[in-house]
């Protein structure tokens, strides 16, 4: 079997464990993950999540086990054009009928000191908090960083690669000799 076809099954076969999950009118789809550097101390997830109706609800944190801290995440550029990943305190409005888009290069959930084996082919459950929704349980199918299709918006910025200290920090930069 090519190596092509083995990926695409695979891809199908994540696609159907990692289904939408739907609570008081917020769904979740495509939810995925990527350590891009195997072994690595962190990796990132990503998904859509809409309101399909309900109030207009707000991200407020996430919870996952297979990291020493799971955090939601941004990246925004400095005045020098330097772009840094940063927690985001407040969370994510959701608005009635509108999503949130966790992307490659945008808002996502972060996971530092990952403690637990993320290959391609695991699904493991992360917990989404809402302000009004509470939480909704969300399994996440990891995926290979190099393969996953997703185009970034910075060039395929390598969360792994990154020198992410002693993750006591706020924001990662993302600038010049971090990759």
């Amino acid at each position: 079997m090519s190596t092509t076809l083995t990926r695409a099954a695979l891809a199908a076969v994540l696609a159907a464990l990692a289904c939408p999950a739907l609570a008081d009118g917020i769904e979740v789809h495509e939810a995925y993950a990527i350590q891009a550097m195997p072994g690595g101390p962190t990796a990132a997830a990503f998904m859509v999540i809409h309101n399909h109706g309900g109030p207009t609800d707000r991200l407020v944190d996430v919870r996952s086990e297979i990291a020493a801290r799971t955090e939601l995440h941004t990246h925004v550029s400095d005045a020098d054009g330097v772009m840094r990943m940063t927690r985001v305190e407040g969370g994510f409005d959701l608005p009635a009928d509108g999503e949130i888009l966790l992307s490659r290069g945008g808002d996502h959930v972060m996971f530092l000191g990952v403690t637990e084996d993320l290959t391609e082919g695991r699904v493991f459950p992360l917990t989404l908090v809402f302000e009004t929704a509470g939480e909704i349980v969300v399994d996440v199918a990891v995926e290979d960083a190099q393969t996953s299709g997703e185009p970034t918006e910075h060039g395929g910025m390598d969360h792994g690669a990154m020198d992410h200290g002693d993750m006591g920090e706020a924001h990662m930069d993302h600038g010049a000799g971090s990759e």
